[in-house]
Protein backbone atom coordinates (compact mmCIF):
# COMPACT_ATOMS: atom_id res chain seq x y z
CA UNK A 1 0.00 0.00 0.00
CA UNK A 2 1.43 3.35 -1.04
CA UNK A 3 1.51 5.98 1.71
CA UNK A 4 -0.14 9.03 0.19
CA UNK A 5 -1.62 12.36 1.21
CA UNK A 6 -4.93 13.76 -0.03
CA UNK A 7 -5.22 17.51 -0.46
CA UNK A 8 -8.23 18.79 1.53
CA UNK A 9 -11.07 19.76 -0.77
CA UNK A 10 -11.33 23.21 0.80
CA UNK A 11 -7.97 24.04 -0.74
CA UNK A 12 -9.76 24.10 -4.10
CA UNK A 13 -12.58 26.42 -3.04
CA UNK A 14 -12.67 29.58 -5.11
CA UNK A 15 -10.39 28.35 -7.90
CA UNK A 16 -11.00 30.89 -10.70
CA UNK A 17 -12.45 29.94 -14.10
CA UNK A 18 -12.30 26.22 -13.44
CA UNK A 19 -15.89 25.12 -12.91
CA UNK A 20 -15.69 21.84 -14.80
CA UNK A 21 -17.00 18.46 -13.61
CA UNK A 22 -14.38 16.48 -11.68
CA UNK A 23 -14.54 12.72 -11.31
CA UNK A 24 -12.52 10.34 -9.16
CA UNK A 25 -11.41 6.73 -9.44
CA UNK A 26 -9.67 4.79 -6.67
CA UNK A 27 -9.57 1.24 -8.02
CA UNK A 28 -7.41 1.36 -11.14
CA UNK A 29 -5.52 -1.91 -11.51
CA UNK A 30 -2.11 -1.46 -9.92
CA UNK A 31 -3.17 1.78 -8.23
CA UNK A 32 -5.76 0.50 -5.78
CA UNK A 33 -6.28 2.87 -2.88
CA UNK A 34 -4.91 5.91 -4.70
CA UNK A 35 -7.68 8.36 -5.51
CA UNK A 36 -7.10 9.86 -8.93
CA UNK A 37 -8.91 12.94 -10.23
CA UNK A 38 -9.79 14.01 -13.74
CA UNK A 39 -11.92 16.64 -15.39
CA UNK A 40 -14.65 15.02 -17.48
CA UNK A 41 -16.57 17.68 -19.40
CA UNK A 42 -18.85 17.53 -22.40
CA UNK A 43 -21.10 14.73 -23.69
CA UNK A 44 -20.09 11.24 -22.59
CA UNK A 45 -21.15 9.93 -26.01
CA UNK A 46 -19.29 12.58 -28.04
CA UNK A 47 -17.61 11.30 -31.18
CA UNK A 48 -14.31 13.02 -30.29
CA UNK A 49 -12.31 13.29 -27.07
CA UNK A 50 -9.64 15.83 -26.19
CA UNK A 51 -7.22 14.20 -23.74
CA UNK A 52 -5.33 17.06 -22.06
CA UNK A 53 -2.17 16.07 -20.19
CA UNK A 54 -0.41 18.56 -17.92
CA UNK A 55 3.17 18.49 -16.73
CA UNK A 56 5.43 19.50 -13.86
CA UNK A 57 4.58 21.10 -11.41
CA UNK A 58 1.12 22.09 -12.64
CA UNK A 59 -2.27 20.35 -12.77
CA UNK A 60 -5.34 20.27 -14.99
CA UNK A 61 -6.10 23.89 -14.01
CA UNK A 62 -3.48 24.77 -16.64
CA UNK A 63 -5.99 23.86 -19.37
CA UNK A 64 -8.82 26.14 -18.18
CA UNK A 65 -8.34 28.54 -21.14
CA UNK A 66 -8.43 25.73 -23.72
CA UNK A 67 -11.16 23.43 -22.39
CA UNK A 68 -14.06 25.81 -23.24
CA UNK A 69 -12.87 26.06 -26.84
CA UNK A 70 -12.73 22.29 -27.17
CA UNK A 71 -16.21 21.99 -25.63
CA UNK A 72 -17.60 24.43 -28.21
CA UNK A 73 -17.00 21.76 -30.86
CA UNK A 74 -19.31 19.31 -29.08
CA UNK A 75 -16.41 17.13 -27.96
CA UNK A 76 -15.72 15.50 -24.62
CA UNK A 77 -12.69 16.72 -22.66
CA UNK A 78 -10.73 14.53 -20.24
CA UNK A 79 -7.99 16.28 -18.24
CA UNK A 80 -6.39 14.04 -15.60
CA UNK A 81 -4.32 15.20 -12.68
CA UNK A 82 -1.14 13.14 -12.59
CA UNK A 83 -0.58 11.22 -9.38
CA UNK A 84 1.16 13.61 -7.01
CA UNK A 85 -0.47 16.69 -8.54
CA UNK A 86 -3.75 18.58 -8.53
CA UNK A 87 -6.65 16.79 -6.84
CA UNK A 88 -5.03 13.36 -7.22
CA UNK A 89 -3.47 11.70 -4.19
CA UNK A 90 0.18 12.43 -3.47
CA UNK A 91 2.56 9.62 -2.49
CA UNK A 92 4.93 10.95 0.15
CA UNK A 93 7.96 8.82 -0.76
CA UNK A 94 9.92 9.94 -3.81
CA UNK A 95 10.75 6.29 -4.45
CA UNK A 96 7.10 5.71 -5.38
CA UNK A 97 7.46 7.98 -8.41
CA UNK A 98 8.81 6.64 -11.69
CA UNK A 99 8.35 7.11 -15.42
CA UNK A 100 6.58 3.78 -15.79
CA UNK A 101 4.38 4.35 -12.72
CA UNK A 102 2.90 7.47 -14.30
CA UNK A 103 2.81 6.20 -17.87
CA UNK A 104 0.99 3.05 -16.83
CA UNK A 105 -1.49 5.15 -14.82
CA UNK A 106 -2.42 7.06 -17.97
CA UNK A 107 -2.74 3.82 -19.93
CA UNK A 108 -4.98 2.33 -17.23
CA UNK A 109 -7.17 5.44 -17.08
CA UNK A 110 -7.64 5.63 -20.86
CA UNK A 111 -8.52 1.94 -20.90
CA UNK A 112 -10.95 2.32 -17.98
CA UNK A 113 -12.73 5.19 -19.74
CA UNK A 114 -12.39 3.37 -23.09
CA UNK A 115 -11.43 6.56 -24.88
CA UNK A 116 -11.36 6.58 -28.66
CA UNK A 117 -11.15 9.16 -31.44
CA UNK A 118 -8.69 10.98 -29.19
CA UNK A 119 -7.04 14.32 -29.82
CA UNK A 120 -3.93 14.10 -27.65
CA UNK A 121 -3.08 17.48 -26.10
CA UNK A 122 0.31 17.59 -24.37
CA UNK A 123 2.89 19.87 -22.79
CA UNK A 124 5.97 19.26 -20.59
CA UNK A 125 5.62 15.89 -18.77
CA UNK A 126 2.25 15.55 -20.45
CA UNK A 127 4.28 15.05 -23.63
CA UNK A 128 7.11 13.03 -22.11
CA UNK A 129 4.46 10.53 -21.04
CA UNK A 130 1.67 11.18 -23.53
CA UNK A 131 3.78 10.99 -26.66
CA UNK A 132 4.66 7.40 -25.70
CA UNK A 133 1.00 6.31 -25.46
CA UNK A 134 0.66 5.29 -29.14
CA UNK A 135 3.16 2.47 -28.64
CA UNK A 136 1.07 0.95 -25.84
CA UNK A 137 -0.87 -2.06 -27.17
CA UNK A 138 -3.90 -0.89 -29.14
CA UNK A 139 -3.36 2.80 -28.48
CA UNK A 140 -2.31 3.76 -31.99
CA UNK A 141 -5.93 3.10 -32.98
CA UNK A 142 -7.27 5.33 -30.20
CA UNK A 143 -5.31 8.50 -31.06
CA UNK A 144 -6.28 10.40 -34.20
CA UNK A 145 -4.93 13.95 -33.73
CA UNK A 146 -2.17 15.72 -31.81
CA UNK A 147 -1.81 19.16 -30.26
CA UNK A 148 1.74 19.47 -28.94
CA UNK A 149 3.26 22.35 -26.94
CA UNK A 150 6.65 22.91 -25.28
CA UNK A 151 7.62 19.33 -24.58
CA UNK A 152 9.89 16.58 -25.85
CA UNK A 153 10.62 12.88 -25.94
CA UNK A 154 12.94 11.50 -23.28
CA UNK A 155 15.01 9.30 -25.57
CA UNK A 156 18.15 9.52 -23.45
CA UNK A 157 19.75 12.46 -25.23
CA UNK A 158 21.36 15.32 -23.32
CA UNK A 159 18.70 17.95 -22.56
CA UNK A 160 20.99 20.98 -22.42
CA UNK A 161 22.15 23.30 -19.63
CA UNK A 162 18.80 25.02 -19.02
CA UNK A 163 17.12 21.79 -18.00
CA UNK A 164 20.08 20.66 -15.92
CA UNK A 165 19.95 23.88 -13.92
CA UNK A 166 16.23 23.36 -13.29
CA UNK A 167 16.84 19.71 -12.34
CA UNK A 168 19.52 20.64 -9.82
CA UNK A 169 17.35 23.37 -8.32
CA UNK A 170 14.34 21.09 -7.91
CA UNK A 171 16.37 18.29 -6.37
CA UNK A 172 17.83 20.67 -3.78
CA UNK A 173 14.54 22.41 -2.91
CA UNK A 174 12.07 20.17 -1.01
CA UNK A 175 9.55 22.99 -0.58
CA UNK A 176 9.35 24.19 -4.18
CA UNK A 177 7.52 27.53 -4.51
CA UNK A 178 5.12 26.18 -7.12
CA UNK A 179 3.00 29.25 -7.81
CA UNK A 180 5.98 31.59 -7.89
CA UNK A 181 7.83 29.29 -10.30
CA UNK A 182 4.91 29.26 -12.71
CA UNK A 183 4.36 33.02 -12.45
CA UNK A 184 8.03 33.67 -13.28
CA UNK A 185 7.44 32.76 -16.91
CA UNK A 186 3.78 33.75 -16.91
CA UNK A 187 3.73 37.28 -15.49
CA UNK A 188 0.11 38.01 -16.44
CA UNK A 189 -1.22 35.55 -13.85
CA UNK A 190 -3.42 37.08 -11.15
CA UNK A 191 -2.82 36.43 -7.47
CA UNK A 192 -5.83 34.10 -7.48
CA UNK A 193 -4.38 32.10 -10.36
CA UNK A 194 -1.01 31.81 -8.64
CA UNK A 195 -2.83 30.61 -5.52
CA UNK A 196 -4.61 28.00 -7.64
CA UNK A 197 -1.26 26.52 -8.64
CA UNK A 198 -0.26 26.41 -4.96
CA UNK A 199 -3.59 24.93 -3.86
CA UNK A 200 -2.73 21.22 -4.32
CA UNK A 201 0.30 21.52 -2.02
CA UNK A 202 -0.54 22.62 1.56
CA UNK A 203 3.07 22.04 2.63
CA UNK A 204 6.31 20.40 1.55
CA UNK A 205 5.08 16.88 2.40
CA UNK A 206 2.74 17.07 -0.59
CA UNK A 207 5.52 18.02 -3.02
CA UNK A 208 7.44 14.76 -3.40
CA UNK A 209 6.30 14.43 -7.01
CA UNK A 210 7.01 18.04 -7.87
CA UNK A 211 10.53 17.71 -6.49
CA UNK A 212 11.45 14.35 -8.03
CA UNK A 213 9.91 14.68 -11.49
CA UNK A 214 12.86 16.56 -13.06
CA UNK A 215 15.17 13.75 -11.93
CA UNK A 216 12.96 11.20 -13.71
CA UNK A 217 13.33 12.75 -17.18
CA UNK A 218 15.22 10.15 -19.26
CA UNK A 219 18.42 12.03 -20.06
CA UNK A 220 20.63 8.94 -20.43
CA UNK A 221 20.02 6.03 -22.82
CA UNK A 222 19.58 3.44 -20.07
CA UNK A 223 17.24 5.45 -17.82
CA UNK A 224 13.69 4.24 -17.25
CA UNK A 225 11.47 5.53 -20.03
CA UNK A 226 14.22 6.06 -22.59
CA UNK A 227 13.62 2.84 -24.52
CA UNK A 228 9.86 3.34 -24.85
CA UNK A 229 10.50 6.97 -25.80
CA UNK A 230 12.79 5.86 -28.62
CA UNK A 231 10.06 3.49 -29.79
CA UNK A 232 7.63 6.41 -29.66
CA UNK A 233 9.99 8.58 -31.69
CA UNK A 234 9.99 5.89 -34.36
CA UNK A 235 6.18 5.78 -34.29
CA UNK A 236 5.78 9.53 -34.73
CA UNK A 237 8.38 9.61 -37.51
CA UNK A 238 7.35 6.56 -39.49
CA UNK A 239 3.82 5.43 -38.60
CA UNK A 240 1.85 8.49 -37.55
CA UNK A 241 -0.71 9.50 -40.19
CA UNK A 242 -3.02 11.72 -38.14
CA UNK A 243 -3.35 15.50 -38.04
CA UNK A 244 -0.92 17.49 -35.91
CA UNK A 245 -0.79 21.02 -34.57
CA UNK A 246 2.19 22.53 -32.75
CA UNK A 247 2.32 25.70 -30.65
CA UNK A 248 5.53 27.00 -29.10
CA UNK A 249 6.01 29.45 -26.28
CA UNK A 250 9.13 31.11 -27.65
CA UNK A 251 10.21 32.55 -24.29
CA UNK A 252 10.65 29.08 -22.75
CA UNK A 253 14.35 28.76 -21.81
CA UNK A 254 14.24 24.96 -21.56
CA UNK A 255 11.79 23.67 -24.19
CA UNK A 256 11.60 26.60 -26.58
CA UNK A 257 12.04 27.03 -30.32
CA UNK A 258 15.19 24.91 -30.89
CA UNK A 259 13.88 21.97 -28.90
CA UNK A 260 10.46 22.15 -30.50
CA UNK A 261 11.98 22.34 -33.98
CA UNK A 262 13.79 19.11 -33.19
CA UNK A 263 10.56 17.51 -31.99
CA UNK A 264 8.68 18.72 -35.08
CA UNK A 265 11.23 16.98 -37.29
CA UNK A 266 10.24 13.73 -35.58
CA UNK A 267 6.48 14.09 -36.12
CA UNK A 268 5.47 13.02 -39.59
CA UNK A 269 3.49 15.69 -41.42
CA UNK A 270 3.66 18.22 -38.58
CA UNK A 271 3.04 21.70 -40.08
CA UNK A 272 4.86 24.90 -39.20
CA UNK A 273 4.21 25.76 -35.55
CA UNK A 274 2.14 28.58 -34.14
CA UNK A 275 4.70 30.71 -32.31
CA UNK A 276 3.66 32.64 -29.20
CA UNK A 277 6.50 35.16 -29.01
CA UNK A 278 5.93 36.15 -25.37
CA UNK A 279 4.69 32.72 -24.36
CA UNK A 280 6.60 30.94 -21.64
CA UNK A 281 6.93 27.27 -20.77
CA UNK A 282 3.35 27.07 -19.50
CA UNK A 283 2.03 28.16 -22.87
CA UNK A 284 -1.50 26.97 -22.11
CA UNK A 285 -1.76 30.25 -20.20
CA UNK A 286 -1.98 31.75 -23.70
CA UNK A 287 -4.26 28.85 -24.55
CA UNK A 288 -7.50 30.22 -25.98
CA UNK A 289 -6.00 31.44 -29.28
CA UNK A 290 -3.90 28.28 -29.48
CA UNK A 291 -6.98 26.10 -29.08
CA UNK A 292 -8.93 28.12 -31.65
CA UNK A 293 -6.07 27.92 -34.15
CA UNK A 294 -5.78 24.17 -33.63
CA UNK A 295 -9.51 23.63 -34.15
CA UNK A 296 -9.40 25.76 -37.30
CA UNK A 297 -6.44 23.73 -38.59
CA UNK A 298 -8.44 20.56 -37.96
CA UNK A 299 -11.34 21.85 -40.05
CA UNK A 300 -13.45 23.30 -37.25
CA UNK A 301 -13.96 20.13 -35.22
Amino acid sequence: MIDALRTPEERFAGIPDFDFPVRYVDDLAGYEGLRIAYVDAGPADADRVFLCLHGEPSWSFLYRRMIPVFLETGARVIAPDLIGFGRSDKPVAQSDYSFDFHRNYLIALVERLDLGHVTLVVQDWGGLLGLTLPVAPGFDARIERLIVMNTGLGTGASPGPGFMMWRAYAMSTPDLPIGALIKRGTPHLTDAEVAAYDAPFPDARYKAGAQIFPALVPIEPDMAGAEVSRAAADFWSNRWTGQSFMAVGAADPVLGLPQMAALRSRIGGCPEPMIIEDGGHFVQEWGEPIARAAIAAFGGR
